[in-house]
């Protein structure tokens, strides 16, 4: 069994269901059918099983001496004290070849969002074993993403982070102005505003290949509303 901790809107946020029609899944219920479409249920295949997230804490097992229990009351602890923020707008780019939504631009918040997530859970995390550091292929890792996978059991954390939602797995030639366009279509105007950045997941995946869903959705600043109101 792995954790994760990832932000995401909202199951009734516009964005979300989106996202879902879009990945034929949610992570919060079996309420959205998977995609009718072979193409776009192919290319969606990789991004269906995490759900619609970014990841702020990757996924890791939990270390011997902690419960699933503890670590969600840390979570609830932790989310009720960090004040939720607005980010920049996101847009629909390419990484690696893998369609995401990304910050139109940077985000010193989002920045520290991850970097704290990183470092205060990491007492949960159980070190990360030769095949795990094996599948990360450290070969085609920086220097410094090597010393990150070691340290921290994900490569792509502090300097190193990029938010970004992932949409598909990775599309290449004619096939990526194709998704473009139908990706473009599909989330309009959704993507006008700035995006608030006000709840964190608590995501699971019960079993190696397993879909992840959400454990635990905690809204933040439950805690700071309490003592400004």
């Amino acid at each position: 069994m792995r954790y994760a901790i990832y932000f995401t809107p909202g199951e009734a946020d516009p964005l979300t269901r989106a996202a879902e029609q879009w990945l034929g899944r949610s992570a919060f219920s079996d309420a959205v059918p998977a995609p009718v479409d072979a193409d776009l249920a192919f290319h969606t295949a990789s991004a269906r099983r995490y759900g619609f997230h970014a990841t702020m804490k990757a996924p890791f097992r939990l270390t011997e001496n902690r419960s699933e229990a503890e670590l969600v009351d840390a979570f609830d602890r932790w989310t009720a004290a960090r004040a939720p923020f607005v980010g920049p707008r996101l847009v629909i780019g390419q990484i690696d070849g893998f369609f995401a939504l990304v910050p139109e631009g940077p985000s010193a918040d989002l920045d520290a969002l991850a970097r704290d997530l990183t470092v205060d859970f990491d007492a949960f995390r159980a070190p990360a074993g030769e095949a795990e550091i094996a599948r990360r292929n450290p070969e085609s890792l920086t220097t410094r993403q090597v010393r990150h996978l070691h340290e921290w059991g994900y490569p792509y954390v502090m300097g190193d982070f990029r938010f970004h939602m992932t949409l598909t797995g990775r599309v290449g030639g004619e096939d990526a102005a194709q998704f473009r366009r139908r990706l473009e279509a599909h989330f309009g105007a959704l993507l006008d505003a700035p995006v608030a950045f006000a709840s964190l997941a608590l995501f699971v995946e019960p079993e190696p290949g397993a879909p992840f869903t959400v454990r635990a959705f905690r809204p933040l600043g439950r805690n700071l509303a309490r003592k400004t109101a």
